[in-house]
């Protein structure tokens, strides 16, 4: 992607400002929030205002006349110009959370006119034999063919989409208490089979009409689709969607959300439009799937080289930094956006994450106060304060808070799977259990709570229940040493010992594309991938127990060595100390590693080499009484064969 041309930022500028002025028309803020803030994030984003003279008679903020995506459809400006009285008063009524009322403006009304008159209203309804009023049983007209197709799309997307709204809210407000005994989880949203009925039929008479489709209609009906679980034919027309108007991020985002695997990213690339938001949509699903090429930084590089100054673009390259733990870097470029837009909401849970596990408790405390004051009512703000408290090792107070999130956003995963691990914390197996897969119910591809499900389930010590759920997480993160091992270990609890030495020594694959980190992804200290060249001593001892259960006794030997060899690292040079490789040290691994060596060579009857080992081991203070044991046998076996030599 090579940087823009004058002409071609002009025309950009131009389809932002269109994109913004589009998405608020159809009440998509958030697209229309993120489309602006792209906007302002342009170099010359403010140089219209300059140029422009305030005594002019050209507005300074009317857009420059650069050719639009798309030229609109005759047809429906015509029809949006005689429903403009209409359509106004349907945003106002969406705007004001007045939803049902919103939709009602243009497609009929659920209820009939005999439900709403009452006796003293309608004398004609008095029934003859006792003088009470009879109220009809309410009848739900259909949405004929022609009251849809006379509308624009303009109007009809904004109706069906104000029934989707008003669907989510009721289905939110008749959801059981959350984790509560009834609370499946699973409530539907009643408006759904309505609403796709409608599509359906407005799709299917499409072509009939002779009218081109804007896109608008097909992204609702994606959601429709994602929400109905129907998830092959929502990828269909969100492609659609997007490669008739690109500038809906919304679209995007759906899309990205449907996608769980690289292969799957690739296969929609190739059917889509390549313009500046395809790129921005790769990258971005690039990092969802926790990809951290080179390429991909470099790829971000170029789109920053556009939009220098958009949040959005700096904190996928903090979320970048962040999956591969590299959690200095991603947290300066968190801390440079909280400095530019001290109020800007969006990412602090994964900044929040990045602090708790640095143990920066004075900035996390900030952070939650900052959050606090800017909006106490957005689960972002109640996760940095639940992760400020599970750091103060609260946990009850963090559930708090961490529950607050998911009664305001249900669907929000930093708290579903952050609430798993309060739960963890605090004993609550099953509660944990129920909290990773509500996460993994929202989103497929946070291999956080595929791991906490198989953390969990090795304490109940359900090793095959555990190994599946190691194996999902491990199979999203190929490139994490932590998840190999814990399938690794799974593997040799239900007795498939070669199964789990592949599983280890792909561990020490994964280890080499990590240098030294500050922590787990849990926030742990383990530090299964060491720099250098340097191998994980405890993964090479896990492989050296297998090989011993396979009664492979040279192998096994050979990987205690390697162990031990980890001490001082690949390039240790005994005569030069200045040359070494920056080894792990003397460590209770390479302690039992030596101690199992020791025996191993006292066994073989090389006695000599073994008090050599037994005796390093006094010297390191670690397994030291076995050790002296071990020494007392030995002597006592040399004198005995000196005596018996005698003799």
């Amino acid at each position: 992607m090579s940087s823009l041309s004058q002409a071609e930022e002009a025309r950009l500028k131009a389809q932002l400002q269109d994109a913004v002025v589009s998405c608020t028309e159809r009440c998509l803020y958030q697209s229309a929030k993120w489309a602006a803030e792209l906007l302002n994030s342009l170099p010359s984003a403010d140089d219209s205002a300059s140029v422009t003279d305030v005594d002019s008679p050209v507005p300074a903020s009317s857009p420059p006349q650069t050719p639009n995506a798309r030229p609109k459809d005759a047809a429906e400006l015509r029809l949006e110009a005689r429903e403009t009285t209409k359509y106004l008063l349907a945003k106002t009524y969406f705007d004001c959370r007045e939803f049902d009322r919103c939709a009602a403006v243009f497609l009929p009304s659920n209820l009939s006119k005999s439900f709403i008159y009452t006796q003293s209203s309608s004398p004609s309804a008095k029934s003859p034999q006792n003088g009470k009023s009879h109220i009809e049983t309410p009848t739900k007209p259909a949405v004929t063919e022609e009251s849809v197709q006379s509308l624009s799309q303009k109007a009809l997307f904004l109706a069906l989409y104000a029934k989707y709204i008003a669907g989510e809210k009721r289905m939110n407000e008749d959801s059981k208490m959350l984790l509560g005994p009834e609370d499946g989880g699973v409530t539907p949203n009643q408006e759904l089979p309505g609403i796709c009925a409608t599509l359906e039929e407005w799709f299917t008479n499409l072509p009939q009409t002779g009218r081109q489709s804007q896109g608008w209609l097909e992204y609702l009906y994606g959601i429709v689709l994602a929400k109905s679980k129907n998830e092959k034919l929502a990828i269909e027309y969100l492609i659609q969607s997007v490669n008739l108007y690109e500038y809906n991020w919304g679209a995007w985002q759906e899309l990205i959300g449907l996608l769980g695997t690289v292969e799957e990213l690739n296969k929609v690339s190739s059917r889509l439009q390549q313009n500046i938001m395809t790129f921005i949509f790769h990258v971005t699903t690039s990092q969802e799937l926790y990809q951290t090429s080179d390429q991909l930084h470099t790829s971000l590089s170029q789109i920053l080289s556009v939009f220098p100054t958009s949040s959005f673009l700096k904190a996928q390259r903090a979320l970048l930094h962040y999956h591969t733990k590299d959690f200095d870097e991603a947290e300066s470029i968190f801390s440079e956006i909280l400095i530019s837009e001290p109020h800007r909401l969006d990412n602090l849970d994964n900044y929040s994450n990045i602090l708790y596990v640095m143990n920066y408790r004075a900035k996390l405390a900030f952070l939650a106060q900052l959050a606090s004051n800017t909006d106490k009512f957005r689960p972002e703000t109640c996760c940095v304060i639940g992760n400020y408290f599970s750091l103060k090792s609260e946990h009850e107070k963090a559930v708090v808070y961490f529950r607050r999130a998911l009664i305001l956003d249900r669907t929000f995963l930093s708290a579903w799977t952050l609430m798993g691990h309060e739960f963890v914390e605090m004993k609550n197996t099953h509660a944990a259990i129920d909290s990773y897969r509500r996460a993994v119910d929202v989103n497929r591809k946070d291999y956080r709570a595929w791991y906490g499900l198989g953390q969990t389930y090795e304490v109940l010590e359900m090793h095959s229940y555990a190994l599946f759920y190691h194996q999902r997480a491990a199979a999203l993160r190929p490139y994490d040493p932590k998840l190999w091992m814990a399938v690794g270990q799974c593997f040799g609890k239900i007795g498939k010992v070669t199964s789990g030495i592949r599983a280890y020594k792909r561990a020490l694959v994964a280890g080499s594309y990590y240098d030294a980190g500050v922590g787990s992804s849990f926030g742990s200290g383990d530090m299964l991938a060491l720099g250098g060249g340097v191998l994980d001593p405890e993964v090479l001892y896990q492989i050296a127990l297998l090989y011993e259960r396979l009664h492979d006794m040279q192998e096994c030997a050979a990987y205690m060595e390697l162990v031990l060899a980890q001490e001082e690292g690949p390039d240790y040079d005994e005569g030069n100390s200045e040359t070494g490789g920056g080894g792990v040290g003397v460590t209770a691994t390479t302690s039992k590693a030596r101690l199992w060596l020791a025996r191993w060579e006292y066994m073989r009857g090389m006695f000599q080499k073994a008090m050599e080992l037994a005796n390093e081991l006094c010297q390191d203070g670690v397994e030291v009484e076995d050790a002296k044991a071990l020494v007392r046998d030995i002597r006592a076996r040399i004198e005995r064969d000196k005596h018996e030599g005698r003799s």
